[in-house]
């Protein structure tokens, strides 16, 4: 298996696995705004602590997203950075690396 397909299934996980748990917080809370999400997210410590924690993940991966596709002369790379606040950041990451192989692979040939 190559490794871009790897990429590529774990960013299909990360797609299922965060959504899985936010379609169910939309359908069975009463007040199921992305505001109440949010607020309910930071409502704890260990909330608050996975918050940060990807904060710093998120910021990361922008920085990385940025210099690898100015180098590399990946087009539309942006477009990761809202579907990462849509989605999530466990889809967009490894998709930005599946692309990122699939690029790498052209220059190879």
């Amino acid at each position: 298996m190559k490794r871009k397909h790897i990429f590529l299934g774990l960013s299909i996980l990360g797609l299922c696995y965060t959504w899985f748990y936010n379609i169910q917080y939309f359908l069975t809370v009463e007040n199921a705004s992305f505001l109440n999400f949010f607020k309910t997210a930071e409502s704890s410590l260990p909330g608050k602590s996975y918050g940060a924690d990807l904060l710093v993940v998120v910021l990361t991966f922008f920085v990385f997203l940025y210099f690898e596709s100015k180098r590399l002369k990946i087009k539309r790379w942006w477009l990761l950075i809202p579907l990462t606040f849509l989605v999530a950041v466990a889809f967009t990451f490894p998709l930005f690396l599946y692309i990122r192989e699939i690029v790498i692979e052209k220059e190879n040939k």
